[in-house]
Formats: structure tokens, C-alpha cells, sequence
């Protein structure tokens, strides 16, 4: 049960320190306690965990105009982040995780600005029909995490520009650009500022939970600055790009799945997987099955079996691969 508030601000606007920070902030959360942790990143893409860089953002106009690359810990999909935006991450242990009243001290805090909203979707929040809160979710080793994105004045040009969705989610969704899938809430009341929204969301947190705020945590900047260095690292930003003959993409009702296959005498040799499937271990498994499997249908199915995976989802990527062989 929760019996502890605590907020955490960042006071900087790199992407890798600010990830880092969420992440040490997961580790030592306590039991009983709902931390909000407030935070921006300045002109940064940031990906899912299995999602591919290249596909995802158009990396070289990013750097070319000074913005950064991150990759979260969590699933889901590509996100722009500037400074007229509020990024949020609720933690605490898993026992304690209510993903209801997470969003509904969103809601109320929008609520206190002026702004009606709507739940939509795996992990949207709407206001007058469109997208202004993105989110995301992690849990591991019995603790857990929801962030996500909350649009004020976001820069709607550079989003367009930096990212790059695959025509197969921009079809499913039936737009035609990144932009016409948002709205800043400053669009929907001019008076809102980032300022106003991070004390709306104060406010919001203790009155959802009926708890006072108590004192913020005091982080180990030892174990940031080394978390820090793995998110800005190339191995962890890009992964593996295989040197694939066989390359497969598709949109289902759990996400987008890309499928990278390199094969060799009619079996998989290697594998990597893109995807912004909530369920962030998808990709791991899924490229642990493949490897050394026979290149056919069949073979592939029996593979899908032991994995674990979703009986739909194996359904679907059995399909997928199918349908280039």
C-alpha cells in the first residue's frame, strides 16, 4: 500500500543523465512509496527498447542540429522530446503499481489547467481528439515504471522533421503526417505553461493519493554518472544492424514488428528484431527462437512454441515471416 509521496526534479536537460537518474530512481525506490520523478530533455529523440534507430528517426538531420538520440528502458514507440514539453515517470514497487490512478493524476492535473481529457488506445491520452500524452511501461525485479510525454509546446515542426514512424503505423492510424497525431495543450489554453503543468501535477499527485508530499530522495551520483555513459553509449543508442538477406515489417494490434534475418544453407544464422510492442522482452525471445531454426513455416511455428510468446502474436509473426519466403 502506498504511504509514501515523493517528488524528484531534474535539473538538466541531457537525455542520458536524465534516463540514468529514472533508472537509479527504479532501483531504489522504497517499499510503500509512489515516487514522481519531472524531467526534460532538450531537441532528443528517444526510441523504445527494441526499436531500430535508423527506422525510427532521421539521425543524421538530429545531429546535424544539435539533438541526441536516447533509447529507454521501456517498449513502445518513437518520441520527441523538447523543452516545451513535461516529461513524468511514476516508480515504485510492483505491488504497489496502479496503472489507473498513475494516469488519473494526469487527468487531474489537466483538469486543474482547464483541459477535458480522454484515455485512448495500448497507451494514449487524448484532449479534443488528439494525442498529447504518450506512455510507456517498465517492471523488472519486482519494482516498476510509467512515464510518458505531455505536450505543451512542443516544437510540432522538429517532430515532424527528426521522426520517421513507418508507413505501416502512420496507415493504421489513418493520418498522413507525425503531426496531425498530437496537440499541445497550450493550443487548448493559452495560459499553460510547463511551469503551470509541473505544479498542476504536484498538486494532482497528493490529492489523487491523499498523502502529503514528503522530502525528495537523495541520488548516488556515482551510480548515475556510470548509468549515464551506458545510455550514451553507441552499443546501447544503436544495438546491432545485421548484414540481413531477409527483412520483413508489419503492423498487428500489439504493435509494429521488423524482423532482420541473416541465413545461411536454409537456416537462420542471426536475427534481430525491432519492435514497439509493450511487452519488452518480445524481442529477446523472439531472436533466441529463431537462431539456428530451419527457414520454414513449419519449423518456425514449433520455434514460436517454446518461446513463450502470445499464442496471437506467434500467429502473426508466423505469418509475417511467411510471407516473403
Amino acid at each position: 500500500m502506498i504511504d509514501t509521496l515523493r517528488i524528484y526534479e531534474s535539473d538538466g536537460v541531457d537525455p542520458h543523465r536524465n534516463l540514468a537518474i529514472e533508472q537509479h530512481l527504479l532501483e531504489t525506490v522504497e517499499g510503500g512509496c509512489c515516487l514522481l520523478y519531472l524531467w526534460q530533455n532538450a531537441r532528443t529523440v528517444v526510441i523504445g527498447r527494441n526499436q531500430n534507430a535508423w527506422a525510427e528517426c532521421r539521425t543524421e538531420a538530429l545531429f546535424r542540429d544539435g539533438g541526441r538520440l536516447a533509447r529507454r528502458l521501456s517498449g513502445g514507440g518513437a518520441v520527441y522530446h523538447d523543452l516545451g514539453n513535461l516529461n513524468f515517470t511514476f516508480l515504485m514497487r510492483e505491488q504497489d503499481y496502479d496503472l489507473d490512478r498513475q494516469l488519473s493524476v494526469i487527468e487531474r492535473a489537466c483538469r486543474l489547467l482547464g483541459v477535458e481529457t480522454e484515455r485512448s488506445g495500448r497507451n494514449d491520452v487524448l484532449a479534443g481528439g488528439r494525442k498529447f500524452s504518450g506512455n510507456a511501461f517498465y517492471h523488472h525485479e519486482g519494482r516498476a515504471y510509467h512515464h510518458g510525454t505531455l505536450l505543451v509546446d512542443t516544437d510540432g515542426e522538429a517532430m515532424a522533421r527528426y521522426l520517421s514512424p513507418s508507413k505501416a503505423k502512420l496507415q493504421s492510424k489513418g493520418v498522413e503526417s507525425v503531426r496531425s497525431r498530437v496537440v499541445n495543450l497550450k493550443e487548448l489554453n493559452h495560459a499553460i505553461t510547463v511551469d503551470a503543468l509541473k505544479d498542476a501535477m504536484k498538486r494532482a499527485f497528493s490529492e489523487v493519493y491523499d498523502l502529503p508530499l514528503c522530502p525528495p530522495p537523495v541520488p548516488d551520483e556515482a551510480r548515475i554518472e556510470e548509468l549515464a555513459a551506458h545510455y550514451a553509449s553507441d552499443a546501447w543508442l544503436f544495438g546491432r544492424k545485421l548484414p540481413f538477406t531477409l527483412r520483413c515489417e508489419d503492423r498487428f494490434a500489439w504493435g509494429v514488428a521488423e524482423l532482420q534475418l541473416s541465413v545461411d544453407r536454409g537456416v537462420i544464422t542471426d536475427a534481430a528484431v525491432y519492435t514497439d510492442a509493450m511487452d519488452d522482452g518480445l524481442a529477446a525471445r523472439l531472436e533466441s527462437v529463431l537462431v539456428h531454426c530451419p527457414l520454414r513455416k513449419d519449423a518456425i511455428g514449433q520455434a514460436l512454441q517454446r518461446s513463450g510468446i502470445e499464442p496471437n502474436v506467434q500467429a502473426n509473426l508466423i505469418e509475417l515471416i511467411a510471407s516473403v519466403l
